[in-house]
């Protein structure tokens, strides 16, 4: 049965959220991107956006591989969803794909999540008429 962290990050991924938790000592605000196993333990692949961490977060952020039973203090968070550039080498953070936010995964996930649908444009609302004109 998964963790709650897992279910959480799970959460997180289908709505797009941030994800703000303490890793090793460090707050950290993440967006993941790949959830899974490795080992037998669970992982996710993560773009760290801000916070800290032992190495440091360079500006903009960097791809932070986490291992869930390390995390705490985990809640998802409004605010804008980041990702890092493309990169050209394989993910080895997590060997068992079980989702993976990318629709294209080379990796074979075992569930796809799908595709957040852009927010519905509201038509502007007509602006009221000032009763007076000003003098």
């Amino acid at each position: 049965m998964p963790s709650s962290t897992y279910q959480l990050i799970v959460r997180a991924m289908r709505q797009r959220k941030p994800v703000l938790c303490i890793y090793e000592g460090f707050a950290r605000a993440v967006c993941p991107s790949i959830l899974g196993h490795k080992k037998g333990q669970e992982r996710v692949l993560a773009y760290q956006f801000d916070g800290r961490s032992r190495g440091g977060l360079p500006p903009g952020g960097k791809w932070k591989c986490l291992d869930l039973a390390k995390m705490s203090h985990v809640e998802l968070h409004a605010g804008p969803w980041r990702t890092g550039r493309k990169h050209s080498k394989a993910q080895r953070c997590v060997d068992e794909v079980d989702i993976d936010i990318n629709p294209d995964s080379p990796y074979a996930p075992k569930r796809r999540l799908p595709v957040k649908p852009a927010s519905p444009q509201r038509p502007p609302k007509p602006r009221k008429r000032p009763s007076k004109p000003p003098r």
